[in-house]
């Protein structure tokens, strides 16, 4: 028997001040074929990309620290989270907003990028499909300071560690966001780095 369609789908919008938050009211066909009312709220702020600064020779990555208010609002007692380098696409295009974002958030001008997978980071609630990437960088690809962009009020500090420091932040609780955790995982399965 089939299940699992959707009919009769209502959108409300409830909030569109930074991205849009919609109730959105539909009919959902369970396993035993009988229709039932559901209603769910999805938070749209667009796709985006993340990617793994990674030098093999050096046995590096390069990371970001920057304040993020939701985390700080959930208990993280100064706000700040070590990620890896992301970003909004924009204009639809994954490889070239992470391009663009690299340079804005760590300063280097990287040319290739490689997408390793792609992932729903909170399909629960929100519509964001994330797009992963891993490039190689070295130090004459470093044209600026980075930091962000002052425009959307980023303060980033960039982070180069070592490959096994970053695989101890996750262990030890100072890496927690998500992408970052998966992106140095990936590295560590895919045997990135030599161990």
């Amino acid at each position: 028997m089939k299940y699992g369609s959707v009919r009769n789908i209502k959108k409300e919008l409830l909030s569109d001040n930074w991205y849009s938050l919609n109730r959105v009211t539909f009919e959902y066909q369970r396993e035993d074929g009988t229709w039932e009312t559901q209603i769910r709220e999805a938070y749209d702020r667009g796709n985006g990309a993340v990617i793994l600064l990674y030098n093999q020779k050096k046995g590096s990555v390069v990371l970001t620290r920057q304040f993020r208010m939701p985390t700080y609002l959930n208990g993280n007692q100064d706000g700040m989270m070590i990620e890896a380098c992301a970003g909004i696409l924009e204009k639809g295009n994954a490889e070239e907003t992470i391009k663009m974002e690299v340079e804005e958030e760590t300063g280097y001008k990287i040319e290739g990028v490689e997408k390793i997978f792609e992932s729903y980071m909170s399909p629960g609630s929100v519509t964001e499909i994330l797009y992963f990437f891993i490039g190689a960088y070295d130090s004459h690809m470093k044209v600026s300071a980075g930091g962000g962009s002052a425009e959307e009020t980023e303060n980033i500090e960039v982070l180069e560690m070592s490959f096994s420091e970053a695989l101890n932040m996750v262990q030890n609780g100072e890496i927690k966001d998500a992408k970052t955790i998966m992106l140095l995982q990936w590295a560590q399965l895919n045997s990135l780095f030599d161990q």
